[in-house]
């Protein structure tokens, strides 16, 4: 099965991954590391990746919109209000789920390298 959306919280090593399907509910949820995380969209299909935006999410949204994925990043302001539970990866990965659904948060462009280096 595929997922319509996949939510990603960023880390230094370990990556922790939601797949959505299309009622947003949680279908499966991984930890990666970055050799894994990067090999993990070769083999599937995906609508959209939700990210948290900070510095590496531009950096992995570039390099996932190089692959033909789109890529929607959220303001964290905006996501933390989401957060239901303890913040956990796995918790923060729900709450950018939950955030993604709503239209009124709006989203933060991808920065290029050029825009990220000034």
């Amino acid at each position: 099965m595929n997922a319509t959306t996949v939510a990603v919280d960023l880390a230094k090593s370990v990556f922790q991954v939601a797949e959505a399907d299309a009622q947003g509910r949680i279908t499966n949820s991984h930890r990666l590391t970055r050799t894994q995380f990067e090999r993990f969209f070769a083999n599937r299909q995906v609508d959209r990746v939700v990210m948290e935006a900070c510095g590496s999410a531009h950096h992995w949204a570039r390099s996932l919109t190089g692959r033909g994925l789109p890529v929607r990043l959220l303001p964290p302001a905006h996501v933390r209000r989401y957060c239901l539970r303890n913040k956990t990866d796995a918790a923060d990965c729900a709450a950018l789920l939950e955030a993604h659904r709503n239209p009124k948060i709006r989203d933060v462009r991808i920065k290029s390298v050029e825009q990220q280096a000034l």
